[in-house]
This record gives C-alpha cells, sequence and structure tokens, in this order.
C-alpha cells in the first residue's frame, strides 16, 4: 500500500490542516483503519441500540468520514442516516457506500450545522480528539440534540491522557443537564494497541 497517514491524524492543530490531511487520505483511509482493525464504529453503534432500540430513527453521523460509522450503524439496523463531514474527498468514500440519505459538506466554523432539535440522535464515532474535531465540537452537537436525544461518540486513548476531554462530559452530566448512560473501554485500532472509551450520553 502506499503513503501511511494514520500516525500524522494525530499532530494536526488546526481545521485547514485537519481538512487537507484526510482529502489526502480518503483515497486509502478504509484499507488503513481496516488493517488495524479499527473496532470503535461497531461498539459506538452496538452501545447506541442498547438505549435507541427503534431503528427507524434517523441518525446524524457527524464527521462521517468515507462512511464507516455509517456501515457499522447500518449493520446495527439503523434505516435512516445521515452524513456531515468537512472532506468532500472523504464524503465521495461515503456516497460510494450508498448508506446515506443525504451526505452535506460540514462548515466547521457553523454554529448550527443542522436545526436544532431536528435529529434525535447524533453519532460523532472517532471525532472528537487529538489532531480531529475540537473539544468545542461536543458542546456544538449537544446543543443541536433535543431533550431526551442521545449522542453517541468515542475518546480514543489519546484524547483519554488531556483530562479536558472527560472534564466535557462532567460539566454536563454534574449540573443535570445530560446523563451519561454508558462509558465502556475497549478497542480502537488493536494492532496499533490503541484503546477507545465508547459513550452514549441523553440530554436531560
Amino acid at each position: 500500500m502506499g503513503e501511511k497517514f494514520l500516525d500524522k491524524a494525530y499532530d494536526l492543530e488546526t481545521p485547514e490542516q485537519t481538512r487537507a490531511l484526510y482529502d489526502q487520505w480518503a483515497a486509502s483511509y478504509d484499507a488503513e483503519v481496516g488493517e488495524n482493525g479499527y473496532a470503535t464504529p461497531g461498539r459506538c453503534a452496538a452501545a447506541l441500540l442498547k438505549y435507541l432500540p427503534d431503528t427507524t430513527t434517523p441518525i446524524l453521523d457527524f464527521g462521517c468520514g468515507t462512511g464507516l460509522s455509517g456501515l457499522a450503524l447500518k449493520l446495527a439496523g439503523y434505516s435512516t442516516i445521515d452524513g456531515l463531514d468537512p472532506s468532500p474527498e472523504m464524503l465521495e468514500g461515503a456516497r460510494a457506500k450508498g448508506l446515506y440519505r443525504n451526505l452535506t459538506q460540514l462548515d466547521v466554523a457553523d454554529e448550527s450545522p443542522v436545526p436544532p432539535g431536528s435529529y434525535k440522535a447524533i453519532a460523532a464515532i472517532g471525532v472528537i480528539g487529538v489532531g480531529a474535531a475540537p473539544l468545542s465540537t461536543f458542546d456544538k452537537l449537544m446543543r443541536l440534540l433535543p431533550k431526551g436525544g442521545f449522542m453517541v461518540f468515542s475518546y480514543n486513548d489519546h484524547a483519554l491522557a488531556d483530562p479536558a476531554f472527560e472534564a466535557k462530559i462532567n460539566e454536563w452530566v454534574d449540573c443535570a443537564a445530560a446523563r451519561l448512560r454508558c462509558r465502556e473501554y475497549g478497542d480502537h485500532l488493536p494492532a496499533q494497541n490503541i484503546k477507545s472509551n465508547v459513550y452514549v450520553i441523553e440530554k436531560n
């Protein structure tokens, strides 16, 4: 296989750098993470299903990339998935999978990329973390959820090494703005010996 991008993904500092890398990575992304045993999407989909068993509920796949998260949600049984991603090249990969009802290029500066309350469930799988979407994305997505809505997301070991990431969850939970329904540590990229926490949070 050609150039590897996985190790570079944790050194990105700006949205422009992130989009440029993911545009370059799009063609080989599925193969590279696949050969490393990318387990987090399937774990997230299974976790969400425990709390949102109605598989007809439309889901927003935020930072959908090439559609591996959408594929995991579809395999879990969810039938209506819309994707958002800032990388047009990644979106082409997602479009080729034929999984999504709608796919839209995301403007990362937009605080309301969809109308608030329009999705009962938002997935941000492998999205928020070091070299990826900034921690402020968490607040943005929680504001988009209606009361009783769910967000399923993950933090890999790189994010978990920074206490700010779990502290952000606690900000919402400690003031009773949300309930943490699931936190489960397990495989992320086993071939790289990287693990992740999978979370399901419900907005109060």
